[in-house]
């Protein structure tokens, strides 16, 4: 068995997509297991070639015990908790960047993007990568086709553009006959509820939806807005039209691939303090993202 660590979120799934299926083309013929929440089963079945998913929200908790692991691979941070957590089932060998308690790998890169950062470690070991190997296959879920998503949501606050300015997106969307829908976690549906009410949507433009169905909506969308989260990454995947807005992380760490046309990335990547802002909880970069520059990106991209 190889057991790859990748106990993460929805964006973070997306940009190991390349490593994992390098992987498999490396070893056809062996067992592949990817240590990650449950909860992203759904996309999980999408990329294809992972034979078990092994439940593991994180490393607070040990990994199952696992007989018969040959390789364990760390696509989960550079250590030392994901590396012990891996060599806590006893693997035949552990393909991991290199830390001062756990020599031999390659140096952990700072400055590249996620998708290279695990094609690099990969190719330490002599696995070829095809960085580019981002697609997925939109979920079988019966979803309405056509429609435009604005996400308002994300993890950090700072990575969360304002709600005025989400709710005045969409209201120019819809004046201009795109059918908006307003998307968001559980978590978030208050919010989504509170931009849809103030671009002048109502409560049938924030859909309830598990992961499967939200995934389906951006692989049949006609476009979405969003900040830099995993539902961005979602639309790289599908080939969906995207506008991206980014801040604090540049787009050259997360962003999608730039010789993709209908995903532009929208990124004021000056550098200023935290007290710069008028909001705390929100990065200066992503403040400086206007309305119009956003409405100005979606034009284009919707018909390409």
């Amino acid at each position: 068995m190889i057991l790859v660590l990748r106990a993460l979120g929805v964006g973070d799934l997306a940009t190991g997509v390349p490593a994992l299926r390098a992987l498999r083309a490396a070893f056809p013929s062996t067992e592949l297991a990817l240590a990650a929440p449950t909860w992203l089963t759904p996309l999980i079945d999408l990329i294809g070639g992972v034979d078990r998913v092994v439940p593991c929200a994180g490393l607070d908790a040990p990994l199952p015990p696992l007989p018969g692991v040959a390789l364990a691979v760390n696509l989960h941070g550079r250590g030392p908790q994901s590396h012990q957590a891996l060599l806590a089932v006893r693997p035949g060998k552990l393909w991991a960047f290199a830390h001062p308690d756990f020599p031999g790998g390659p140096d952990w890169p700072d400055d590249v993007h996620e998708v290279t950062r695990w094609a690099r470690l990969l190719r330490f070991h002599g696995v070829p990568v095809d960085e580019t190997d981002l697609d997925l296959r939109p979920p079988p879920v019966e979803v309405p086709h056509g429609v435009t998503i604005v996400h308002p949501g994300a993890k950090s606050p700072s990575r969360r553009w304002p709600a005025d300015r989400y709710a005045e997106v969409a209201r120019a969307l819809a004046a201009d006959g795109h059918r908006v829908m307003v998307t968001g976690s559980a978590a978030e549906r208050d919010l989504a509820l509170e931009i849809a009410g103030r671009a002048g949507l109502g409560p049938q433009s924030v859909p309830e939806t598990g992961l499967a169905e939200l995934a389906g909506l951006i692989a049949h969308a006609r476009l979405l807005v969003s900040g830099d989260t995993g539902v961005a990454h979602l639309a790289t995947a599908f080939g969906t039209p995207s506008v991206t807005l980014f801040g604090p992380m540049p787009p050259s760490r997360w962003g999608p691939p730039p010789d993709r046309p209908r995903h532009r990335a929208i990124w004021h990547g000056v550098r200023v303090e935290r007290g710069d802002s008028p909001d705390p909880g929100v990065h200066p970069a992503l403040l400086k993202v206007t309305v119009a520059e956003v409405l100005r990106e979606t034009h284009p991209i919707v018909h390409v």
